[in-house]
Parts: structure tokens; C-alpha cells; sequence
């Protein structure tokens, strides 16, 4: 594992054609380190996904991929905030995931044994496995994400970006999404979390930050989700604190 930065931000802006984004990032991801990206909604979360993308011009400063401009080829792996296929669609979970080789394969290739390795790695990542010939929209809707999240994978990216990843999951999708997680960044893939969910921050990320049209705070997790950060990062919300768990009561979607 280099211990050069899979990605870095110095006084990075990203904006929209119409004005709004997010500016002032500062941060570096190295590999294996998984970051929560925490802020209300209309914070500039999404944008800086998109960014990252390729989707949402970058304004102001620098962003490095591995020390690079421009991300290479099939480097970023995104499993998005709602799926982008219709599960009356007839194509089992297996296809489902090699979509995420072609890329890589180009228009006139036909998958080859590499790939059909990826995509068998992506599927047991996920626990998943078993189900590989199974029609994707007989899946439960937790299983459906694992999948696309499985699609992501079998690209082998370095930077993994989740948005929302634990929407309307059950425990059982939720505990096996997490164990996913932790396997990934112990081979060394670098994750960007954007989540309300402060507990999965906890249990799975090393670093935070959050973010409210800019960068208002970044560093290790016990140390940035503080109430008065939070309180400074959510103005306006009435934020609760335990010993256990932080509380962004009302506080919903994206």
C-alpha cells in the first residue's frame, strides 16, 4: 500500500452552471482510509460526488487522483443514492454487476476470463455469491443495493464514492454492507461515505467532513462529531448527543 494520497483537495471549489456548490475542501484520502461526508441537505454533498465524477466543474483550486489531474480509468467506483435500473427489467444480479466491466471492455470486447473473475470477486465482497443467476428485481431491495454496490466494484476501483449507501436497509443488509466496507479499505480502496447515518461514521470511517456550502471542519471521527460542530454544520436543527450516539432529529434524505 503507497502511502501516497489516492486523493487530495487544496482549496477546492466545485460549482454548478447556475451558481450554487461547494468550495473550500481541503482534505487527502489515503488508501484504505474510509471518509464521512456529513452536512444538511443542499450542502454541496452531492455536488462534490459529481465533482469527483467528472460531473460538476471543478472552479477553484486543485484535486489530485494518486497525484494525477484527471482520475484514471476506471480508478472511481460509485454505487449512487438510488438505483438507475428498473427491476422488471429480465437480467440477473450476475449481468447486473458485469455492466460495471464495460468500461474497461469497450464497445467490441466481450467480457473474458478477467472479467468474469471480477465479477465473481464483487459478488462473494458482497455475500452475494449464491445469487449470482438470480433475475435482479427478485431481490429484496437490500440485496438489489449490495448488487449495484457489487456493480461498483467489479470496475476494481481505488476510490470508492457511496451516496447515501444505508437508505431503507434492513439490519441484516446493513451489518453485511458494513462488513463489506471494512473488508474493502482492508484491501487498501479508499471510501468517500455521504451520509446522515452519524453511527455508520463511527463504525466504519476513519475521518469526517462536514460540509455546509463549504468545508467547516475535517479530521479524525471522535474529534469532528462533536456537538458543537454539528450544531455549527446543521444550524437551525436542534442536535442531541449521548455517550453512544449523535441525533440530527427531523433530519431526512439528501
Amino acid at each position: 500500500m503507497t502511502d501516497r494520497p489516492v486523493l487530495r483537495l487544496s482549496g477546492a471549489a466545485y460549482t454548478h452552471p447556475g451558481g450554487a456548490g461547494v468550495h473550500d475542501l481541503d482534505f487527502d484520502l489515503a488508501p484504505g482510509e474510509a471518509l464521512a461526508l456529513i452536512g444538511p441537505n443542499g450542502a454541496g454533498k452531492s455536488t462534490l460526488l459529481n465533482g469527483l465524477l467528472g460531473l460538476v466543474p471543478l472552479t477553484a483550486g486543485r484535486v489530485e487522483f494518486e497525484g494525477a489531474s484527471l482520475a484514471p480509468l476506471g480508478m472511481i467506483g460509485l454505487l449512487p443514492q438510488s438505483s438507475d435500473l428498473d427491476p422488471e427489467f429480465p437480467i440477473s444480479l450476475e449481468q447486473v454487476v458485469m455492466l460495471g466491466r464495460y468500461r474497461r471492455l469497450g464497445l467490441f470486447r466481450w467480457p473474458g476470463r478477467a472479467d468474469r473473475a471480477a465479477v465473481r470477486g464483487a459478488l462473494e465482497a458482497v455475500a452475494l455469491g449464491d445469487l449470482a443467476k438470480r433475475r435482479f428485481g427478485d431481490l429484496s431491495g437490500g440485496q438489489r443495493q449490495r448488487g449495484l454496490l457489487a456493480r461498483a466494484l467489479a470496475s476494481e476501483p481505488r476510490l470508492l464514492l457511496l451516496d447515501e449507501p444505508f437508505n431503507g436497509l434492513d439490519q441484516q443488509n446493513r451489518d453485511a454492507l458494513i462488513d463489506t466496507l471494512r473488508g474493502l479499505k482492508q484491501g487498501g480502496v479508499a471510501v468517500i461515505v455521504s451520509t446522515h447515518d452519524l453511527d455508520l461514521a463511527r463504525l466504519v470511517c476513519d475521518s469526517v467532513v462536514l460540509v455546509n456550502g463549504e468545508q467547516l471542519a475535517h479530521g479524525p471521527v471522535d474529534r469532528v462529531l462533536t456537538l458543537d460542530n454539528l450544531q455549527a454544520c446543521f444550524a437551525g436543527t436542534e442536535i442531541e448527543i449521548d455517550e453512544h450516539t449523535l441525533v440530527v432529529p427531523g433530519h431526512e434524505g439528501h
